[in-house]
């Protein structure tokens, strides 16, 4: 055990109380979540595992986004744990200068996290993943490259493929240009999956990995050495937010017990596993649990060679059951936000029709939410409502305003003019010229921005799995992090089809209320 390890983990062992309260059992489910990519996976399932073999009820929300995103989401109590790394607490969160003393690095996060935001690091689990600088064999041959100097001087002629968390960090891209005067010819930000098969394929010529990743050795890649020793101690270790540290001690003691038992050959070995062996995460972590002697054989076992194996046709019948669970659920978040936004987009676009001075004005303020990457409007509400169901819901009804809003309006300021002129003429006040002349008009437009709306709802819905709102989206990010192509194609598919068979469904609508179509 490393020295930091054995530190944290004797203050821990008194600091922390350890006997499992009954009443502990009984609260309501720690919600575990973790970052998209493979070890976090990995990490956050045998917190998981963990805290369920010890009585308690759990609730997982893998594969969270950025940094930025599962933290905020910990400081705000919308999740109770995540694997988290000290260098990244220390200069992504922080922002302070980089330290090499693993000692330092956790004794100034553990202080700062505390009395900033309430938030705990528990003992470091026993190794250190760092960032590593990768390239193929064949470029570090033709440009000399063994160190990040030796990069920075062929920068220009270098294409980069970095994730979007490292090309911002401060212990990321702009990092180096500062540690090592980096000029790269090109930077493209890439997902942490695709960015080694484009490396692979010749696309990029350098990108981050982590020091553990199973996929360094597959591509038989070189990791150029930190020579001015940039990059901070980056230690694994359990982030606990403010409720679970002070409410349920019995649940901090448990996964404490993880503390000091990983080494970083093991989490290598897991990683390949998971990236490279394509092994569900549940049963990698079950069985590195087992072997640690922390849980018994009915935690899990490692999945047949042959389940591993199957086809894409098999695997989507396999995962029949967790499929229409999902349907279900994206469909539900779809369903909610499309009818909120036609109750108030609706009404909304028959006003502005009456008072059409100002209408373009409001129409093109609500247009500005589309605007908005979906990605950052999700990461927006955090901060207010959390992570979950609530933020995905507004978001989707915000981005479904604009097609029903506009449509309504144009719809019913188009309505045939010599046929409203009739019936004024007859005598009809506005409201009933509204009634029975303009909405009959204009329904075909305004079924037609609702279904417009609920197409872009179906699949902006996906990207609700990176704030834990579940649905489509979860197989889908997953198996990005993953390199899975089985997996995401057990979301996207769905996605896909339930996409057709709303915009169907509200075919069969409209033509009940437009007689004729």
């Amino acid at each position: 055990m490393s020295r930091l390890a054995r530190c944290a983990l004797f203050a821990a062992t008194f600091a922390a109380p350890l006997p499992l309260a009954a009443q502990d059992r009984e609260t309501r489910p720690i919600i575990v979540a973790s970052k998209p990519f493979g070890e976090s996976y990995v990490l956050a399932e045998m917190f998981a595992q963990i805290l369920e073999a010890r009585g308690f009820r759990v609730d997982r929300r893998l594969g969270l986004g950025a940094t930025e995103i599962a933290f905020g989401a910990l400081r705000n109590g919308a999740i109770d744990v995540y694997p988290e790394y000290t260098g990244t607490g220390l200069l992504a969160i922080l922002g302070e200068r980089p330290s090499s003393d693993p000692l330092l690095v956790f004794g100034r996060v553990s202080r700062e996290f505390r009395d900033r935001y309430g938030v705990r690091w528990l003992p470091p689990l026993g190794f250190q993943n760092t960032y590593a600088i990768a390239v193929r064999r064949e470029t570090a041959r033709r440009f000399g490259l063994a160190t990040l100097s030796d990069l920075a001087r062929v920068g220009p002629r270098i294409r980069a493929g970095l994730t979007p968390d490292f090309i911002g960090r401060a212990d990321g891209l702009p990092g180096l240009a500062k540690a090592y005067g980096l000029r790269l010819a090109s930077v493209r930000a890439l997902l942490p999956a695709v960015k080694y098969q484009a490396l692979a394929a010749g696309e990029v010529d350098v990108i981050d990995g982590y020091s553990t990743d199973g996929l360094i050795a597959r591509y038989d890649l070189v990791v150029l050495r930190d020579d001015r020793g940039f990059f901070p101690p980056y230690e694994a270790a359990a982030l606990v937010g403010p409720a679970l540290a002070t409410r349920m001690p019995g649940a901090v003691a448990a996964l404490t017990e993880l503390s000091g038992r990983l080494r970083e050959q093991e989490m290598r070995e897991l990683n390949r596993r998971l990236e490279v062996g394509g092994e569900p995460v549940a049963h990698v972590a079950s069985d590195a649990l087992q072997e640690l002697g922390l849980t018994g054989p009915a935690a899990g076992g490692a999945r047949p060679a042959t389940e591993r194996r199957a086809g894409v046709a098999a695997y989507l019948w396999e995962q029949r059951g967790r499929i229409l669970d999902l349907t279900a659920r994206h469909l539900l978040l779809v369903a909610v936000s499309l009818a909120a936004a036609v109750a108030l987009a609706l009404p909304l676009g028959l006003a502005l029709e009456r008072r059409p001075a100002g209408a373009e004005s409001v129409i093109r303020g609500v247009g500005l939410l589309q605007t908005v990457p979906s990605i950052a409007l999700l990461a927006f509400m955090i901060p207010l409502l959390g992570i979950g169901v609530v933020p995905a819901l507004v978001a989707l009804f915000l981005y479904s305003l604009y097609p029903i809003l506009r449509n309504t309006y144009t719809g019913v300021r188009g309505a045939a003019p010599e046929a409203v002129g009739a019936a004024l003429a007859l005598g009809m006040t506005p409201g009933q010229v509204l009634r029975y002349v303009r909405l009959p008009l204009a329904a075909p437009v305004i079924m037609a921005g609702i279904r417009t709306a609920a197409v872009i709802d179906v699949g902006t819905a996906t990207l609700a799995a990176f704030i834990g709102a579940g649905g489509l989206g979860d197989p889908i990010a997953a198996g990005l992090a993953l390199s899975d192509t089985r997996m995401i194609l057990s979301g996207a598919l769905p996605a896909a089809l339930l996409a057709l068979v709303v915009d169907a469904g509200l075919g069969a609508v409209e033509r009940r209320l437009v007689p004729g179509r």
